[in-house]
């Protein structure tokens, strides 16, 4: 069999179906979609948030949202999904950075709204968790916000640093209330006195 006649997956080929397949203001549906996998796109979402094609940043912020708006994480793997292919991208850490939030009220009642680089919105609650991860050698903390299915935005230092300006303890543990939850970020005794 000649390999003459197989497409390569392409960013402009993923973006013409995406277009394509793009219907009304919402997100499409790439939870529904199950097109066949057509290989690994050199394409790559930096730590800080940057999408490179090919070792080159996106500069275009449309097509990152665009691209952003398939993206689609299966187990451990993250992909670019339209109706009629599937194409394999790396992510160094999440694919989403949380650049800003909003906070309104106060205690068990606030509200978190986070705000990611590409344009997404999701308020911390049960279905948007905050998870704090900690590096086994630094103790350096990694904030995360799960924003939609499986995708997470990693909070950015400044960001961080407000949470934690308007962070309190309840049963033993520094965290942050959003949406009636608290969520954990480090057991109070670690704290330093300060």
């Amino acid at each position: 069999m000649s390999t003459q006649n197989l497409v390569t997956p392409s960013a402009d080929g993923i973006a013409a179906s995406a277009r394509a397949a793009k219907k009304g203001k919402g997100l499409p549906p790439v939870h529904k979609w199950n097109p066949p996998f057509c290989g690994d796109l050199d394409m790559r979402i930096a730590r800080d948030g940057t999408w490179f094609y090919l070792g080159t940043p996106i500069g275009r912020f449309e097509l990152v949202r665009l691209f952003s708006s398939i993206l689609r994480k299966d187990g451990d793997d993250y992909f670019l999904v339209t109706p009629v292919e599937k194409v394999g991208i790396t992510v160094d850490d999440a694919p989403f950075v949380a650049v800003d939030f909003t906070a309104e009220g106060s205690g068990e009642a606030q509200l978190l709204t986070f705000h990611t680089h590409v344009g997404d919105t999701a308020v911390a609650g049960p279905d948007h968790p905050i998870r704090v991860t900690r590096d086994p050698e630094t103790g350096e903390p990694s904030p995360y916000v799960l924003v939609r299915a499986n995708l997470e935005a990693l909070i950015d230092r400044k960001s961080f640093y407000r949470l934690v300006d308007i962070g309190t303890h309840h049963d033993g543990w520094f965290g942050l209330w959003s949406s009636g939850e608290f969520f954990r970020i480090i057991p109070s005794d670690e704290l330093p006195e300060g």
